[in-house]
């Protein structure tokens, strides 16, 4: 049955890049069709076992699909605020904990989609500049799922992830603007980032982990005690409260009245104290990298004051950790690998593997066989913990290649619309929000599994030009000859 995902995953793949590249409407139709193919041949390879599970997808398929599809058509604006609601739920199937919900989302949005070209919708082309890397990279990840050394895990990324919410991402991309939909949807996230918060409050105080035996474990013998709130990882929870408080800062920067500056200051507060007791370190990195952003594409100049102050701070923290300035002055992986909870190693032996196979890597999924070949031993974390390493190690040079220009084209999409007086506040916000997922991927590989990387690269192109519209039919073309004159007569 395994041989089916080799056959599944290109066509979805392919189906996924006719539908962001086609220029007509029959051609994206073809192209959601081919992708709902190969996701029915991707799910039959991971066939599930328990009848009660293939019951629950068939049934959900038919039943879900439609009805999310009609609540879409009457209230597009649902599928961002679903997908965000249901970001941090997991469901275990298929024998993995996955994000089942937002599956029944995507399975409404792709419905809605056909349902809008089917009705004469001309729209194409939604991601923008973004829409050719994009769809080159599902093609080249696609086809590395035929080479790829664990085919099976390759199937569940793909499933799981990649078409899923490239279709969510599309059909965030085609909605229509209003600004009361995206005060909503920032309240959303202040509302979620609070509850979150006090959850983790909740676990630090009473030293109760929630579904993560290793975390549990690992604080007993830790002096920190780490907090993952209603998320499985710390570093996914401290992510979340990194996009919050993003949000909020555009917010600030951009001129608040002074109760809403109070209102703002106050929650930024609580959800730092949130952030802060997840001891995160590549949360702490992604949300100093965009905030020094955000005041240099603000205050521009002076911001280099606040640039000055940050590398003051950080090197205070070298000058006070000898161990770091001894493992990064002699690059002992030993040193360096303590310091960093095994990342090093990972990320060390990462590397390896993509010199080894710089042409196509080692397949999408790959990296944990790989890496096991390779050590002799399997890791405790089954990602490089680095995306572009693990990006460059499954996908070799052009999987590297394809991933940094299409991040670049987002960021470019985004940074040409933060000075236009309506879409500029979103616009920042997403475009920082995205550069803070890639900053957290250096150090937590986790870019593309990451709900939250695909509504923000759909909120990036509501806020982009306009979508280009479906190429028109030349009209036929006839000859003007001169009539007989015995028909004139």
């Amino acid at each position: 049955m395994i041989g089916l995902a080799e056959l599944g995953a290109p066509i979805a793949c392919i189906g996924l890049a006719v539908l962001l590249l086609a220029r007509t409407r029959r051609s994206r139709i073809a192209g959601l069709c081919y992708a709902g193919v190969g996701a029915a041949l991707l799910s039959a390879s991971l066939a599930p076992a328990n009848a009660a599970e293939l019951g629950a997808a068939i049934g959900g398929t038919i039943v879900a699909g439609p009805l999310l599809a009609w609540l879409f058509r009457r209230e597009p604006w649902l599928i961002v605020y679903l997908t965000l609601a249901f970001v941090p739920f997991r469901i275990g199937f298929l024998g993995h904990s996955l994000l089942v919900p937002l599956y029944a989302v995507a399975l409404g949005a792709a419905g809605l989609l056909l349902w809008q070209l089917v009705d004469g919708d001309e729209r194409t082309r939604e991601l923008g500049i973004a829409s050719w890397p994009l769809a080159l990279y599902l093609l080249w990840t696609g086809l590395s799922v035929g080479w790829s050394v664990d085919v099976h895990a390759a199937a569940i990324d793909m499933l799981a992830f990649y078409v899923p919410f490239t279709i969510i991402a599309v059909s965030i991309a085609r909605l229509p603007w209003e600004s009361t939909r995206v005060r909503i949807l920032y309240g959303e996230l202040v509302a979620m980032a609070l509850v979150f918060a006090a959850v983790g409050f909740y676990q630090y105080e009473t030293g109760t982990i929630f579904q993560n035996s290793t975390l549990e474990v690992g604080n007993t013998y830790q002096a920190i005690f780490r907090v993952n709130s209603v998320f499985f990882d710390p570093s996914i929870y401290g992510r979340f409260l990194v996009i919050a408080l993003i949000a909020t800062v555009v917010l600030v920067v951009g001129g608040l009245s002074v109760r809403a500056g109070i209102a703002a200051a106050a929650f930024a507060a609580v959800v730092w104290l949130g952030l802060l007791i997840s001891f995160s370190q590549s949360s702490f990195a992604a949300l100093l990298v965009a905030v020094l952003c955000a005041s240099a594409l603000v205050w521009r100049w002076k911001s280099l004051i606040a640039i000055g102050v940050a590398v003051l701070v950080l090197g205070g923290v070298l000058a006070t950790s000898p161990k770091l300035v001894h493992g990064l002055r002699h690059h002992t992986i030993g040193s360096l690998n303590g310091l960093t909870s095994g990342r090093a190693s990972l990320i060390a032996v990462g590397i390896r593997i993509a010199e080894a196979h710089p042409t196509h890597g080692v397949g999408l999924g790959g990296f944990e066989r790989a890496y096991s070949k390779r050590t002799g031993r399997t890791p405790k974390k089954s990602a490089s913990h680095n995306t572009p390493v693990t990006v460059a190690a499954e996908g070799g040079a052009p999987g590297v290649f394809i991933f940094f220009w299409l991040v670049l084209s987002l960021l470019l999409a985004a940074y040409r619309r933060i000075r236009h007086g309506t879409y500029g506040p979103l616009a920042l916000a997403a475009g920082l929000a995205l550069l803070a997922i890639f900053v957290h991927s250096l150090a937590y590989a986790d870019f593309f599994e990451d709900p939250m990387t695909w509504g923000v690269v759909g909120l990036i192109a509501v806020v982009s030009p306009l979508r280009v519209r479906a190429r028109a039919r030349r009209p036929v073309e006839i000859a003007d000859e001169p009539v007989p004159e015995m028909i004139a007569r």
